[in-house]
């Protein structure tokens, strides 16, 4: 038997994604350091922070069936756009790719309690 689903918190999951959102800041500051060896990695963050801040103020955090929607919605767009990415490519991809684990936290209300830096 599986055990009950924890109820929807939107307190809880806006702030993952204000400390998703600093530590993806602090990855890009990082990766800026090292150059071209780490534009991969600047990419990937700056994806993550993208993500995160068209979230964060949003009113579909209030409720797990519209986030699900909000997600939905973005990762059928077909163009995303940040000043300063290293790739464009590489940026859309990663940006799909962290909507696509976001979907799955939010359709299973896991993970948002994982609050450190490091996941």
């Amino acid at each position: 038997m599986s055990e009950p689903q924890a109820p929807w918190d939107p307190a809880q999951v806006r702030i993952w994604l204000e400390r998703r959102i600093k530590a993806a800041r602090s990855d890009q500051d990082v990766a800026d350091r090292y150059g071209r060896d780490r534009e991969d990695d600047y990419d990937k963050a700056a994806a993550e922070e993208w993500v995160c801040e068209q979230l964060r103020h949003s009113d579909a955090v209030n409720d797990q069936a519209q986030l699900g929607a909000a997600l939905k919605s973005l990762l059928a767009k077909d163009d995303f756009y940040r000043a300063g990415v290293r790739s464009d490519v590489r940026f859309e991809r990663e940006v799909k790719a962290y909507l696509r684990k976001l979907s799955k936290m939010a359709k299973t209300n896991t993970g948002f309690g994982k609050t450190l830096r490091y996941q």
